[in-house]
């Protein structure tokens, strides 16, 4: 069974790791995002799930057409960033100077 999503009023169609879909705009960003490995219903599924989510589309279920949910980020800030430790109190370029003595 293939699973069927609607994204921008155009519904596409994951079946066997491909997308099919008559915009040829869409069908290349979905095929941007194809996982191949995609084999069995619930693989489809999920892919497709995933897809519809990155393009706030939605997806086909049993009781009709659901909003997909936004996958969660892949790459986050904090994965390059380094962690900084909290400021001292008194700290900074003239900090020192003004400092009361004991």
């Amino acid at each position: 069974m293939s699973a069927r999503i609607r994204i921008y009023g155009q519904e596409a169609v994951f079946s066997q790791g491909h997308w099919s879909c008559p915009d040829e705009s869409l069908r290349a960003m979905l095929e941007a995002l194809a996982d191949p490995r995609a084999l069995t219903e619930e693989q489809e599924r999920e892919h497709a799930l995933y897809a519809a989510g990155r393009y706030g589309g939605l997806i086909a279920t049993e009781y009709g057409w659901e909003a997909a949910p936004h996958p969660e980020a892949e790459i986050k800030l904090e994965d390059f960033q380094p962690r900084r430790e909290p400021r001292k109190p008194g700290g900074g370029l003239l900090g020192g100077l003004f400092r009361r003595k004991g």
